[in-house]
């Protein structure tokens, strides 16, 4: 098993920054395909970033690309987004989400992933 937990949400102005993180712990001996997603009230999650085991190969929704950047430290079980240029449309909560060990394929779809941490708010004001 997998724990995933997610700090960093909070209330920022349309334009402002925050930097999510997501802390694994568990079964992590070996380096897993990680996601960020993101749910707003009423809509479908969506993914908004995905990264390689080694951090080398990074995958963006369109909606994010050039202002997001999603990155990992292996050392410390952690992956984080960064998350600039925020916009209204941006509030949701965001989850991180981890893949199976056995695959390094970057996936965009929920459902591919295995294990989901709580998420953490993240409001943008306009």
């Amino acid at each position: 098993q997998v724990q995933l937990v997610e700090s960093g949400g909070g209330l920022v102005q349309a334009g402002g920054s925050l930097r999510l993180s997501c802390a694994a712990s568990g079964r992590t001996n070996s380096n897993r395909v990680m996601g960020w997603f993101r749910q707003a009230p009423g809509k479908e999650r969506e993914f908004v970033a995905g990264i390689g085991r080694s951090g080398g190969n990074t995958y963006y929704a369109d909606s994010v690309k050039d202002r997001f950047t999603i990155s990992r430290d292996n050392a410390k079980n952690t992956v984080y987004l960064r998350m600039n240029s925020l916009k209204f449309e941006d509030t949701a909560v965001y989850y991180c989400a981890a893949r199976t060990l056995y695959t390094a394929v970057v996936a965009t779809t929920w459902n591919q992933y295995d294990y989901w941490g709580q998420g953490t708010q993240v409001t943008v004001s306009s």
